[in-house]
């Protein structure tokens, strides 16, 4: 049985990091809308703007805030409120947790990020990841989210130089955020801008928290089968899409025999095994399976046509006629 990881005091963490600042190494990573890591250089001339950007503004709100009364609350069990920072768990959030066990243990595979092979375009955050020399401090890292809207493209762009304008000579310019967002140290996770962290890695809570319900009302109503490794579960947590719809489904509606017989009605491809479960081998499956759940297939009366619906809107009982069941 796995022991209970203790939190971080970050009160603390922060008036020990603030002595040894200055002494840190810094190393930088970018990430994809994949949440893929590459690795990346900076220039000896950014070297005095990295610390006072990516950390010391983060020490200083904690610090300051050990004397305002700064209360730090669990992400999942509270709102974004003044002088509160939120914190999760590291393990909670699994594309950040898959980040950093990427970059602590698999910096092999890494490669270097190429604007010509990988295109800036698809960047979705910069990690700086802050060691100490002397190995006194254990890595922790300091995410920020990349708006596109902030990047400059060379073949596009212009520079303002001695009074003029000119081609932007570089391949890509970026304005790097200056706020506060996402801190990471040992396996908690400190929030400091609720919006851009979710955004960062794609993480709700309270949608998660409803989908999670009804994935196990759905696992209690229908009978289904998945590749080894694969579960219901980590299947709707990879996709966004899923997760919005599936939180308005009426489990119960429509029975397994229902699904099986609707799906064949409509021509679409599900699998059943030998004890009649259905098979879902990947992500368009499931698809299938959730929009035959939500009845999200007619066909036209008229011209025989079959259609996906996206949206609907349930029509009151013709008049003159008993309520349906």
């Amino acid at each position: 049985m796995n022991e209970p990881t203790e939190q971080t005091d970050i009160f603390l963490w922060a008036n020990n990091i603030d002595g040894v600042k200055k002494d840190l190494d810094v190393e930088f990573f970018l990430f994809n809308k994949h949440y893929t890591p590459f690795t990346t250089r900076f220039g000896a001339e950014l070297s005095s703007q990295i610390k006072p950007m990516f950390l010391y503004d983060l020490i200083n709100f904690v610090n300051m805030g050990a004397g305002t009364g700064l209360s730090v609350r669990d992400f999942e069990m509270s709102e974004d409120e003044e002088n509160v920072l939120l914190r999760t768990d590291l393990e909670k959030v699994g594309r950040a947790e898959t980040l950093l066990n990427l970059i602590e243990h698999q910096r092999g595979d890494i490669v270097e990020f190429s604007e010509q092979e990988h295109e800036f375009k698809t960047i979705k955050g910069i990690i700086a990841r802050f060691t100490s020399k002397d190995g006194s401090q254990k890595p922790f890292y300091a995410v920020k989210q990349i708006s596109q809207g902030q990047v400059l493209k060379g073949a596009t762009a212009w520079e303002f130089r001695d009074g003029k304008f000119g081609i932007f000579q570089a391949d890509v310019g970026l304005k790097v955020p200056s706020d506060n967002q996402v801190l990471i140290v040992g396996k908690d996770i400190f929030v400091f801008n609720q919006t851009k962290f979710e955004r960062l890695f794609n993480y709700d809570y309270k949608k998660q928290a409803l989908a999670d319900q009804k994935v196990a009302e759905i696992e209690k109503q229908f009978k289904l089968s998945f590749p080894e490794g694969l579960d219901l579960q980590s299947l709707v947590r990879e996709r966004k899409k899923t997760i919005n719809k599936i939180q308005k489904i009426d489990v119960g509606a429509i029975t397994q025999d229902q699904v099986i017989d609707y799906a064949d009605s409509m021509q679409l491809e599900i699998m059943t095994d030998d004890a009649g479960a259905i098979i879902i081998l990947d992500g368009n499956d499931l698809d299938t399976f959730v929009n035959l759940i939500n009845e999200d297939y007619i066909t036209s009366e008229i011209t025989g046509r079959r259609y996906e619906v996206k949206t609907k809107k349930l029509l009151g009982d013709p008049e003159g006629e008993p309520p349906r069941g």
